[in-house]
């Protein structure tokens, strides 16, 4: 299931502790971010063992547009990960609404 920036922007603000995954390259992560731990898509299979004990939490994954978050959270739950969400519309969807406010 997916989660929309409202929805994420809204449970950030309020304090909520959520696992947030960003799948991007670190150059992107460096020109904007929301505070997720940076593991870009071409390394997720190899470090999967660090979010082991988070296999079966809420895990928000996201990217630039929705398409390798989308493809990371369908690799994640083919490994056992239980509560993967994809941020509908990355980045993109989360500067139209938001700017460059952080949560």
């Amino acid at each position: 299931m997916d989660i929309n920036v409202q929805e994420l922007h809204k449970r950030l603000a309020a304090g909520e502790k959520i696992n947030l995954i960003d799948v991007r390259e670190n150059w992107e992560n460096q020109e904007f971010n929301i505070g997720g731990q940076l593991i870009p898509l071409g390394e997720l299979m190899n470090r999967l063992y660090e979010l082991e004990d988070h296999k079966n939490d809420e895990i928000v994954v996201y990217c630039r547009s929705g398409n390798r978050s989308g493809m990371a959270q369908a690799l994640m739950q083919a490994q056992g990960f239980k509560n993967v969400r994809n941020l509908s519309g990355g980045m993109l969807a989360w500067r139209d609404t938001f700017g460059d406010a952080k949560p």
